[in-house]
């Protein structure tokens, strides 16, 4: 039985939503995040945004900066989820959280925006799905549509009255207005579960996603109905520990699916699977094959039609001022620069900033490249002794010499890029271990630590 706080709010969630109108198809991808870093120097929380034509590789929007920023209750967010209502319009839910303050406090709201066109955005309210339980966090909020009861679902992780573990609730709603009471979807047992993705209707079956907390691994649960309760757990665990967050996405153009997982020890580092949802089998992928945006922490992938995405560019830009170059032989790695040196570093790292470049006509040579400091602008890489380090420009022949390079398709893979020296053409930008040189290249393991992808 429907449990509304108003007579007017209770008309309105009266309002039956209609069925879904003939949508452009899908053709992209876009996932909202919000950020961190090892140290919190890179903590926004705050609604990002990024795109994607398969789902791995991402191009982070508006320079990697905010999109939405709370305005309302704490005035700071985290576990941003998007989702595409039936009439084409969208919502954004996302936890209320105190920047810098205790996520634990009790708090029964949520962030809500909505959109008609992911570029113009509603002012942000709070939506109390969780007031009959004031003395505990609502996390992780999840949607997804229940045609048997003609109404959207918005999930959720809490600790309810009666119980001393987390569980996965459930309301109703047809407006984001008002909700139903709340609902045990899932208990997952005494070790308690968070965060919670639910996809619908696929050959018959519903399929939950969530973390269980002891051990922190992602489980998949499946249901023939929607109905609170009727999950049953049916894989064995992905991720092996220190992971929450899981976000599970289709190919567009294949039967791949691919499971997407948030670390926590490091922070900040995404894990991607690719598998069957149906059969509950996930393989690791390789980090040469996807890269999510710089410091982007627990997201959610939605697939946009074309227009969405042109859209998105038009507003906030298709490409970043500057760009990261992830290694070859350590795909989780990038080019960086550390107490004046070069070097290829796993990622996460602080300062963050020491692996963003400016890749810049050569100094030498303009149909070349040169690579300047985001953080110390005015420093470019150069070798000096074949060994790669930061330098201040001196506008010298010499500098300007050692601190270009041709790009060239990737010696390893042509999909790829290496860096031919431009004042020693034999050699190539290469790491050694942590750090980089140029030297020349002969073997089938030097040719892997000469290619690098240029992405963001």
């Amino acid at each position: 039985m429907l449990t509304v706080v108003t007579t007017l709010l209770a008309a309105l969630a009266a309002v039956v939503v209609a069925p879904a109108p003939a949508m452009a198809a899908d053709s992209a991808y876009v996932m909202a995040y919000f950020k961190e870093s090892v140290s919190g120097a890179g903590n926004v929380n705050s609604v990002h945004l990024a795109v994607s034509s398969d789902a791995l590789e991402w191009t982070p929007l508006n320079n990697n900066e905010a999109i939405l920023t709370p305005t309302v209750g704490t005035r700071g967010i985290r576990d941003p989820f998007l989702f595409r209502l039936n009439d084409g319009t969208w919502v954004l839910a996302a936890t209320d959280i105190p920047v810098g303050g205790n996520f634990w406090a009790p708090n029964p709201n949520i962030h809500i925006w909505t959109s008609p066109d992911l570029v113009n955005w509603s002012s942000d309210r709070l939506l109390n799905i969780n007031w009959p339980n004031p003395n505990s966090f609502t996390w992780a909020p999840s949607i997804y549509w229940d045609a048997s009861r003609n109404q959207y679902a918005i999930t959720y992780s809490t600790v309810p009255a009666g119980y001393t573990y987390s569980v996965i609730m459930v309301v109703y709603t047809s407006n984001f207005t008002t909700v139903t009471s709340p609902v045990v979807l899932f208990d997952g047992g005494p070790s308690g579960v968070i965060d919670s993705h639910v996809v619908t209707g696929v050959n018959g079956l519903n399929y939950l996603y969530y973390k269980s907390n002891s051990p922190s691994t992602l489980y998949g649960a499946r249901s023939t109905s929607l109905n609170p309760g009727s999950f049953v757990r049916y894989t064995n665990g992905t991720g092996g520990g220190c992971i929450e967050a899981p976000t599970v996405v289709k190919s567009l153009n294949s039967s791949t699916w691919w499971l997407w997982g948030d670390t926590f020890c490091p922070n900040s580092v995404f894990l991607a699977w690719q598998g069957d949802i149906v059969a509950g089998t996930w393989t690791a992928v390789n980090q040469r094959n996807y890269t999510p945006p710089l410091n982007a922490k627990h997201n959610s992938i939605h697939p946009i039609s074309a227009t969405d995405r042109a859209n998105l560019l038009n507003r906030y830009g298709g490409t970043t001022q500057w760009n990261r170059i992830k290694s070859w032989t350590n795909p989780g790695s990038y080019v960086r620069h550390a107490n004046g040196v070069g070097r290829v570093d796993a990622m996460p790292f602080d300062p963050y900033q020491d692996s963003q470049w400016r890749i810049v006509p050569g100094l030498a040579d303009p149909a070349g490249v040169s690579f300047e400091s985001v953080n110390q602008p005015g420093r470019y890489l150069r070798h000096s002794n074949y060994s790669m380090v930061l330098a201040a420009n001196d506008n010298t022949a010499i500098f300007r010499a050692d601190a270009t390079f041709y790009r060239v398709a990737g010696l390893a893979n042509s999909g790829w890029s290496s860096f031919r020296s431009y004042n020693f053409p034999t050699r190539y930008l290469r790491q050694q271990g942590n750090q980089l040189y140029i030297h020349e290249i002969t073997t089938a393991t030097e040719r892997e630590n000469a290619t690098f992808r240029v992405g963001y």
